[in-house]
């Protein structure tokens, strides 16, 4: 048996903006290749004292089975290792570590004798930059933030090639909520799978797994980036995360408000209302809507091409978000010498009370940006 600190050097919690029902999840270093990670660790409140798996223990073995499944997929975090730790510290230090990189029937073997013992799962997994994450860009106390058309449409097509091919390999994901989503403007990368489940068996239907994970799609996620709105009325706030929770979060929602993004495409709030109703039955059946919506505005496909005009205008219109996502990016680095230059040891106070005007002029740059 190995100690945790031969294996690896647990840092700071990475989790406090979105906090999950299952687990804690730290910023850590591997020390066997040198790669910062995801670590994420079963809460010790989930541990039961006889010893018996409780189902937030089972959801680790769970999201472990489907990264593998879906681990050919660009959008999916990756998974490195994946094992069992001995301390029950909030903030895990030191203890005994078993670990299984991604063998997977390994993990399971040691599940029962592991959780005798008291000893937590934990995975660890792709370490995605937190200033991608939707919910922590999105969400703002100053000002209603949405995605333009062209990156909601692209995150869009994106997420449904995601779904269509999970499901064809009967796999759906449901936990569909914004701190779930990392994008930089180009590229979607879902984590969290551990509410996510198969499906087919006895007792679960595929059809209507299906139509509640397109559902929960155009509800908890497309709606949100396109109006800025969150679809259960009020600012948008992380979402509750136990397996219940996952299963009735949307449940209600119907019919969805878009009086206050009232100039966004109207074959885009059609699309979103059919979602919403659950009349979309399969992921090919959002492809095609989307893509058909993404020819008006001049992306073409396999049969299907903007105008000339649209086309040209679209290509612009990237290059300008483009442009823009430069600009913030050096707005943050700029305010980042500035404080290096702040908490100087003696300056005087000129300097520093021009060094924090500036420094609030940037923040207000960053709090109204155009684009989150």
């Amino acid at each position: 048996m190995t100690n945790l600190t031969d294996f690896y050097t647990i840092g700071n919690l990475i989790d406090t903006y979105a906090l999950g029902h299952y687990a804690r999840v730290f910023e850590a270093t591997d020390l066997h290749t040198g790669q910062r990670v995801a670590f994420k660790v079963m809460r010790a409140e989930h541990l039961a004292p006889d010893g018996q798996p409780r189902w937030e223990a089972e959801a680790f073995i769970n999201e472990a089975d489907l990264l593998l499944d879906l681990a050919d997929l660009p959008a999916v975090m990756g998974f490195y290792d994946c094992g069992y730790i001995e301390s029950k510290a909030a903030h895990p230090s030191d203890g005994k570590i078993k670990s299984f990189g991604t063998n997977l029937d390994g993990y399971r073997a040691e599940f029962f004798p592991s959780l005798r013992e008291q000893w937590r799962p934990f995975l660890s997994l792709e370490l995605l930059p937190r200033h991608n994450n939707l919910l922590y860009v999105m969400k703002s106390d100053e000002q209603r933030r949405r995605l333009p058309t062209e990156e909601a449409l692209d995150l869009a097509l994106q997420f449904a090639q995601l779904l269509y091919r999970a499901h064809k390999k009967n796999i759906v994901y449901l936990d569909h909520k914004l701190e779930h989503l990392f994008w930089d403007g180009r590229e979607l990368r879902v984590i969290d799978w551990n509410s996510s489940k198969r499906v087919g068996g006895i007792g679960q239907p595929a059809e209507q797994q299906i139509l509640n994970d397109l559902h929960n799609l155009c509800v908890g996620i497309l709606y949100p980036i396109l109006t800025g709105q969150s679809p259960q009325k009020g600012s948008l706030r992380p979402q509750p995360g136990s397996q219940a929770e996952v299963e009735r979060r949307y449940e209600e929602v119907q019919h969805l408000d878009f009086s206050a993004a009232s100039d966004l495409s109207p074959a885009l709030m059609d699309l979103l209302e059919v979602g919403a109703k659950k009349q979309l039955a399969t992921a090919t059946t959002l492809l095609a809507e989307l893509q058909r919506i993404a020819v008006r505005f001049g992306w073409s496909f396999a049969g299907q091409t903007g105008s000339p005009a649209l086309v040209q205008a679209r290509e612009h219109l990237r290059q300008g978000l483009e442009k823009l996502r430069d600009s913030q990016e050096a707005a943050r680095l700029a305010r980042e010498y500035l404080l290096e230059a702040a908490i100087l040891e003696g300056i005087n106070e000129d300097m520093e009370d021009e060094l924090r005007r500036l420094m609030g002029q940037i923040n207000h740059y960053l709090s109204h940006r155009p684009i989150p």
